[in-house]
């Protein structure tokens, strides 16, 4: 697999889109693993530094699908 941006091997994948990511391109995000309601409040297992291509743009609030 090649580097979305240079066409360089890859090192890994985009945890959000799965794009291919040198080094050299790789950026970095928190990924929400997990979220569970606890007392009124909402807990999340989130993991610090997921590998992130810089293109894709995970979005921020939840997305309302519509059912098909």
């Amino acid at each position: 697999m090649e580097c979305w941006h240079c066409d360089r091997p890859a090192h890994g994948t985009c945890r959000f889109c799965g794009r291919g990511v040198c080094r050299e391109h790789a950026k970095s995000m928190p990924f929400v693993l997990e979220a569970w309601p606890k007392d009124g409040k909402l807990e999340a297992l989130v993991v610090g530094d997921v590998l992130h291509c810089g293109v894709c743009k995970p979005k921020k609030e939840p997305v309302t699908l519509d059912k098909p």
